[in-house]
């Protein structure tokens, strides 16, 4: 089995003894200010679990192309749907992946109250009609990561040495949730190898669940290295949120999947959690030791952070997914593709 540097963390340790508990927190400081990304343990999510969500994954994805497509994401003013392989952009050139992308289960707010363009991402998700039971299983999944997520985020307020419940004003109600499921085919011979292409992801925290196959590969220090799936783990990396509220002291990292070699396939599931989208990233005051460290956020004049979580979220979205920005945002749309000043 290949092996990876990431440090692992037993998320069950937040629960244990206080010798334990502070031993795991320090762990995790380290990790999120290192490297921005490790893998969690002890989660309560068995493996046979996972194989269930991924299994349904695979069952989707074997649909006949018609019935994908009738739940394409073009088709959701709120980003919610299939794309089809290449569909999806990471620094303007197209990803080798099919995906299945969920987010809250809401109502579209009337056009007569969406005086902000981020306001249209709230809406329904879309279900195809060929797996009733996939609406139910994913939006449970999804509840279920978002809990993961929450205790760590909880976690990492108390790694910054801030009051308990300091991010509960981002988060209180109706924290932004996004789920994905992934399929990436085999390469082609002469083919491009960007199953995913370098990136940040935007929000707090994300989790990420792998089938057997390699893929996913993380900038450090010393170059790339590889994220192997760990069995029974999931993979957690830092959001830009976090990075932005921490001024820096924890990191968000440049993170890509390659495609696997030809005739090969490879599943996964993404979960990203943020704020809600009309809050406001919180900015903490680090105690001086930790202020020391923290370095401000990293900025990539090609993608400008936005402490509006909303217009964050929507940004990322017009740019990924184009077909969508100009068939339901065609004023932000136009705004996206003007080129940034030198």
């Amino acid at each position: 089995m290949e092996h990876s540097s990431l440090p692992i963390i037993d998320y069950a340790a937040i629960n244990g003894a206080p010798e334990e508990r502070r031993q795991m927190l320090a762990k995790l400081g380290r990790a999120a200010r290192d490297i921005g990304f490790f893998y969690l343990t002890g989660h309560g999510l068995s493996e046979a679990e996972q194989r269930e969500t991924l299994a349904l994954a695979a069952r989707f994805f074997a649909l006949p192309l018609q019935e994908k497509l009738a739940v394409q994401m073009v088709h959701s003013p709120h980003f919610r749907g299939y794309n089809l392989v290449g569909a999806e952009l990471t620094r303007e050139r197209p990803d080798r992946r099919e995906q299945f992308d969920i987010m809250n289960e809401e109502q579209a707010l009337p056009l007569a109250q969406t005086g902000k363009p981020w306001q249209r991402l709230i809406g329904p998700n879309q279900w195809p009609t060929a797996l009733p039971e996939m609406k139910t299983q994913l939006l449970d999944w999804q509840e279920r990561l978002s809990d993961i997520t929450l205790t760590l985020l909880a976690a990492f307020a108390e790694v910054l040495e801030q009051p308990a419940g300091v991010f509960d004003e981002s988060i209180q109600g109706a924290p932004y949730q996004h789920m994905k499921l992934i399929h990436y085919p085999g390469r082609e011979a002469g083919g491009s190898g960007q199953g995913v292409g370098a990136h940040k992801d935007p929000g707090y925290l994300t989790l990420v669940m792998q089938d057997d196959h390699s893929g996913l590969e993380v900038e450090t220090a010393h170059g790339w290295i590889s994220a192997p799936p760990l069995p029974g783990a999931l993979v957690v990396n830092i959001g830009e949120l976090l990075e932005l509220a921490s001024n820096g002291y924890l990191k968000a990292t440049l993170h890509r999947v390659q495609s696997p070699p030809p005739g090969v396939s490879r599943l996964s599931c993404a979960f990203f959690m943020a704020a809600r989208l009309d809050a406001t990233v919180p900015l903490l005051t680090l105690s001086p030791e930790l202020a020391a460290q923290a370095q401000g956020p990293e900025s990539d004049p090609a993608n400008p952070l936005f402490y509006q979580v909303g217009e964050n979220v929507l940004k990322g979205r017009l740019r990924s997914h184009p077909d969508v920005a100009a068939r339901h945002y065609a004023q932000q749309h136009r705004v996206a593709q003007e080129p940034v000043p030198a």
